[in-house]
């Protein structure tokens, strides 16, 4: 089942550093324990761990909101988006309890159903036109999925089934750091000896599989079609459920919608991570040229940022920044945030007379997905350089479970659409007229499941992959800090060498989604880097 989620972010021992001319009520200190580049979900969760473990710690972050991706902002006023990040894929259950991220403000708002796929196409004479809802009971589930396919209803209580025993499988891996290889194969004995409680979870992990290790493979390394063929002969049920992995998931079951709400205190941009003689981190200095001293720094920030443009240059060996340069960033999405006046109101699913939001309104909608064929040609027109003429649009209404985040009587949606490319056909930066043209692409096609939709715009925060690098620092616009393609997962994640959040720099450590477990908002990078800096700390 899926959650949307309201909260305050948690702000126990952060701090949030001033510069130009804001107002901060705790001062930037010279000297800390460690310090965080970058106050999003990870740099706060790596950040309360430490200063649980007793070191003093800073939190720098260059925006005016703290959150990252996962922030909260009145971008058009009275409305409240969470304007990158939508999806809460997996937070940890002890993190939630360690942070007591309930005390602290976090409320879950809990969705059923979770998914809803209107199809365009006329119905039978004065009726509307089907759609597909999924949700937590299955009776009616499989009701729905009847209406396209008798056989793919019967199967699908086994497909989830499935998809719940590989999915409790990777748990283990997903709370703590990947096998020390450096420390297997490298060093003297007893330390060889100490590594080998980093294969706990590994084998933990396999015992959990058992006889389905294959099946474990296959849904890792396959086509998504080739796995969901075998399961469905229905084509909205098909589409509906590739969805969830072309945006970068393995179990849709286990995805959760997110609105974070980030505090207003001053900002602090970082120029450069400080090395000392002996070739260790020694702290940041700032834009304004302020140096903030530590004995340990972790970044928030992409691989990219934090080694191309953060670490000196001459401080890493020439062959780790080539591996650096091949790391991929490839990115489709665009995310529009919009802000209505009236509920949208579906062919498929009319709204009420008393005008409250109906079931399918706080589900995650999928628009033009009533076919594979459909996304395969967005998918086809994106790789050519063109923004998809038919685009796949995931819509979510947050207003409709937490009608504070906008006036009454209005909503924020959230629309996360594929496929656009980074550059435009000729590699030419996208513009302010492309960037609307392609708004209006995505407002056309909404306007055919729900007609009125365009008229009840009243703003809109535009987000290609260009902007999401510029405003939030993902580079390439990846919302994971890197693809979350095999190649770059687990023992590979950013790069084969750094997969354990130590770099080559001594004393600088990554924290973010770009390393592992990997993107969606879980926490686990942050929490596994903090354990891994805590337990160096002792031996400093």
């Amino acid at each position: 089942m899926a959650a949307a989620v309201r909260a305050g972010l948690w702000h126990r021992g952060v701090i949030s550093a001033t510069r130009r001319g804001s107002h901060s009520s705790t001062a930037l200190k010279p000297q800390y324990d460690a310090v965080i580049i970058g106050a999003g979900h990870n740099g706060l969760i790596a950040s309360a761990y430490l200063q649980k473990g007793g070191l003093k710690t800073a939190v720098l972050e260059r925006r005016h909101v703290l959150g990252g991706a996962a922030v909260s902002e009145e971008i058009i006023p009275g409305f409240h988006f969470s304007r990158a990040s939508y999806l809460l894929s997996l937070l940890r259950p002890h993190i939630y309890q360690d942070l007591e991220l309930k005390k602290h403000g976090l409320k879950v708002y809990m969705r059923d159903p979770y998914s809803f796929t209107p199809m365009l196409e006329d119905g039978v004479r004065g009726r509307p036109p089907p759609s597909l809802t999924l949700g937590a009971d299955l009776a009616k589930t499989q009701q729905e999925i009847g209406k396209f396919s008798e056989k793919d209803a019967k199967v699908y209580p086994d497909f989830l089934s499935y998809l719940e025993r590989l999915a409790c499988a990777i748990h283990p891996l997903l709370d703590a750091p990947p096998v020390d290889i450096p420390g297997l194969t490298q060093g003297s004995l007893r330390k060889k000896i100490s590594a080998l409680s980093s294969l706990k979870p590994l084998v933990k992990s396999g015992l959990k599989l058992e006889k389905n290790i294959p099946d474990f493979y296959e849904l890792v390394t396959a086509p998504v079609m080739k796995v969901l063929n075998r399961w469905f002969e229905s084509e909205p049920l098909r589409a509906t459920l590739a969805t969830d992995s072309v945006i970068g998931t393995v179990c849709s079951i286990l995805e959760r919608c997110l609105g974070l709400r980030g505090g207003r205190n001053g900002w602090s941009d970082v120029e450069q991570v400080l090395i000392g003689q002996d070739g260790s981190a020694k702290g940041v200095v700032l834009t304004d040229g302020t140096e903030v001293h530590s004995k340990v720094v972790l970044s928030n920030a992409t691989p990219y940022i934090t080694f191309k443009q953060l670490t000196p240059q001459d401080a890493l060996p020439e062959a780790f920044i080539t591996a650096v340069d091949q790391i991929d960033y490839t990115s489709p999405v665009t995310k529009i945030n919009v802000a209505v006046d009236k509920l949208p109101n579906f062919l498929a699913a009319a709204n009420s007379a008393d005008g409250k939001p109906g079931p399918h309104h706080q589900c995650s909608i999928h628009l033009n997905c009533e076919s594979v064929e459909v996304l395969e040609e967005a998918y086809r027109e994106g790789q050519q350089g063109r923004p998809s003429s038919r685009p796949m649009i995931e819509m979510t209404i947050p207003s409709v479970l937490d009608p504070t985040l906008a006036p009454p009587g209005c909503h924020v949606v959230s629309l996360f659409i594929q496929f656009t490319p980074y550059l435009l056909e000729g590699r030419h930066a996208w513009t302010d007229e492309d960037r609307e043209r392609f708004a209006d692409t995505a407002f056309d096609w909404v306007e055919r499941y729900a007609p009125g939709f365009k008229k009840s715009i009243v703003g809109k925060d535009i987000l290609t992959p260009a902007d999401l690098e510029r405003v939030f620092g993902l580079t390439g616009g990846n919302i994971f800090h890197g693809s979350m393609s095999l190649d770059q997962l687990y023992l590979a994640r950013p790069l084969p060498s750094v997969a354990d959040y130590r770099t080559p720099v001594k004393g600088l450590y990554l924290c973010g989604s770009g390393s592992p477990p990997g993107g969606g908002v879980m926490g686990a990078a942050g929490w596994n880097s903090a354990l891994k800096v805590l337990a160096d700390f002792k031996r400093l």
